[in-house]
């Protein structure tokens, strides 16, 4: 059996200060390692016994990095050991070949998004009547596929959220809070469609996922073997489902734990 590992990044493999979610006394603190610098400002950690389980890992067997994370912002992440050979960006839209976007997939998605789903510029305008200056601090789109916003999180409205999805819902989009971001993606941009893709041009016969919010769902439900960490969308709607492991680990030592069980599913 060939494996191939696809898991998202931000709050699954890497965490920033505010997500790490360390407890106990600071001397007992695992050691970290930043894997992601913005504005020459430190961004997001592994732990170093994570980081050298990565590097263990992808010299073993393909890992996929898959993630929401626009091209540019990914950009931004040195992952242990080499870079991948294939890499998932914007949520299924951006397929890297070698660090390079593989042109016909990104058109075959325009394709399908078109086909069955309002267009972005509808959505991003609801986006931004639909909220209040209140709690908005940015309004964002990314590779002109999807839309976002970073917001105060504690301000926003009981039952906005469900509403915005079940107007989205109506219009072919998805809707999914993420820490201080909410997105609204088509429904036909999903990350298990491209890893599908990576796993047949790489000849895997079995892909193990892991993730830990609603846009991770379909990835770790087209998984031979998943996890979702204690932590995030998945585990806050107690999401299960039978070949996916619910971790009860949360924070920066979830991530941890994850890669341990991609490394023993690999041996």
């Amino acid at each position: 059996m060939t494996l191939l590992v696809a898991s998202d990044l931000d709050r699954t493999l890497i965490y920033s200060a505010a997500a790490l979610g360390l407890a106990g006394p600071d001397a007992q603190a695992p050691r970290l390692l930043c894997v992601e610098v913005y504005d020459r400002k430190p961004l997001s950690y592994m732990t170093e016994t994570a980081a050298a389980t990565f590097a263990a890992l992808a010299a073993a067997v393909p890992v996929v990095p898959t993630t929401t994370r626009t091209r540019e912002q990914y950009g931004r992440i040195r992952l242990p050991g080499p870079p991948p050979a294939y890499a998932i960006c914007a949520n299924g839209g951006e397929l890297l070949v070698h660090g390079e976007s593989d042109r016909s997939w990104r058109a075959g998605v325009e394709r399908r998004i078109a086909a069955g789903c309002a267009p972005l510029a509808e959505v991003r305008e609801h986006l931004v009547r639909a909220s209040d200056p209140a709690w908005l601090l940015k309004e964002r789109t990314a590779e002109d596929l999807f839309a976002y916003l970073v917001v105060e999180r504690a301000k926003l409205p009981d039952g906005w959220v469900a509403e915005l999805a079940e107007w989205a819902g109506a219009r072919g989009w998805s809707v999914s809070l993420q820490g201080r971001k909410l997105y609204a993606v088509p429904r036909p941009l999903t990350k298990s469609a491209a890893a599908e893709e990576v796993a047949r041009r790489a000849g895997a016969s079995e892909v193990l996922a892991a993730g830990d919010s609603l846009l991770d769902a379909d990835l770790l439900l087209a998984a031979g073997r998943g996890w979702r960490p204690g932590h995030g969308e998945l585990a806050d709607t107690g999401w299960s489902a039978p070949h996916v492991t619910a971790l009860e680990t949360r924070g920066v030592a979830a991530g941890e734990e994850i890669l341990r069980a991609f490394a023993d599913a690999a041996a």
